[in-house]
C-alpha cells in the first residue's frame, strides 16, 4: 500500500510540475498573440507596413496555446465530464463512472496524439507562407498537448480537484 502511495505522489509531482509548465506557456502564448496582434495593428494602421508574418504566427501561436492549456482542463476535469451522473452517483458507481470517463478521455486523446504525429509527419515538406518554416511545429501542438493532458487526466483521477468531486464528497 505504502508503494502505491509513494508511486502516486511521485506520479502527481510530476504531472504538477508539467501541468504548471504547459499552463505557463500557454499564457505566455496568449500574451505573445496579443502583442503580435498589436503590432501586426499597429504596422498596417500606423507604419503603412505589411507584417506578413504576424498573421502566421498569431495562428500558430493560438493553436500552441489551446493545446497546452487542454492540460489545465483535464487536470480540473472540467473539460470532458459528466457532471449530472457524476453527482447522483456514491461509492463504488461513482468510482465506474470515473474510470470510463477516463477510458473514454484516453482514448480521445490517444488518437489526438496518433492523428497529430501522422499529420505532423504528412506536412513536413511543407511551410508555412511567412513565417518560412515546416507547418509541422503548428501541427506538433496536438500530439505534444494530448500527452501532456493525458498525464493530467489520469492525476486528475487520483486526485479530483473540480468542484463537482469536492461537493459530492462533502454531501
Amino acid at each position: 500500500m505504502q508503494h502505491e502511495e509513494a508511486w502516486a505522489r511521485y506520479f502527481l509531482s510530476f504531472e504538477s510540475l508539467l501541468t504548471k509548465a504547459a499552463v505557463a506557456f500557454a499564457t505566455a502564448g496568449l500574451a505573445l498573440a496579443s502583442l503580435i496582434g498589436l503590432y501586426q495593428i499597429i504596422a498596417r494602421f500606423v507604419l503603412h507596413r505589411s507584417a506578413e508574418w504576424s498573421e502566421p504566427l498569431i495562428q500558430m501561436t493560438l493553436i500552441w496555446m489551446t493545446y497546452l492549456g487542454l492540460a489545465a482542463a483535464m487536470r480540473s476535469g472540467t473539460l470532458i465530464s459528466v457532471d449530472w451522473l457524476l453527482s447522483l452517483s456514491k461509492g463504488r458507481a461513482r468510482q465506474v463512472i470515473q474510470i470510463v470517463i477516463l477510458v473514454c478521455v484516453l482514448t480521445l486523446l490517444g488518437f489526438l496524439t496518433w492523428f497529430g504525429i501522422s499529420l505532423a509527419m504528412r506536412v513536413k515538406f511543407q511551410t508555412i507562407a511567412g513565417l518560412g518554416i515546416s507547418t509541422s511545429w503548428a501541427y506538433a501542438a496536438l500530439p505534444f498537448g494530448a500527452v501532456i493532458s493525458i498525464f493530467a487526466a489520469i492525476a486528475h483521477v487520483i486526485d479530483p480537484r473540480s468542484n463537482i468531486d469536492h461537493q459530492t464528497q462533502n454531501t
